[in-house]
């Protein structure tokens, strides 16, 4: 399988995948000193519109807290279930973060097929 037949360009479908969604770990999140960063203002926006934000810096040695969430150096040390992983990183910058990216996307991805068999019922309209 190509990687690029997981991107996703169609409204709805994001619109589909972010409804079951609740947890998102954001891998290269930056603090507040960096507001005007899409890092850090990306996640924010998302924190306000009602999902639990999972801070994942690749810097900032000295945080332990980012928007009021316990800070986490590597996706591997995250002990709660995430739905989605957002990478705030450079292509070149992504291989380090390989493993624990593949391993989180199959505990995802075993999580949606636990459920998936729901989501042909979800229509749209229907966000319950």
């Amino acid at each position: 399988m190509n990687w690029q037949d997981n991107l996703v360009y169609d409204s709805e479908r994001v619109r589909e995948l972010l409804v079951d969604t609740k947890t998102i770990a954001v891998l290269g999140i930056k603090t507040e000193v960096q507001a005007g960063q899409p890092a850090f203002y990306v996640p924010k926006y998302m924190q306000s519109a009602g999902f639990k934000i999972i801070p994942v810096p690749v810097y900032f040695p000295d945080a332990t807290q980012i928007l009021g969430e316990k800070v986490y150096r590597q996706l591997a040390d995250i002990p709660v279930e995430v739905d989605m992983v957002n990478v705030f990183r450079r292509p070149q910058d992504i291989p380090p973060h390989l493993e624990d990216i593949i391993e989180l996307s199959k505990q995802i991805k075993k999580n949606s097929d636990r459920f998936g068999k729901d989501a042909p019922q979800r229509k749209k309209g229907n966000s319950s």
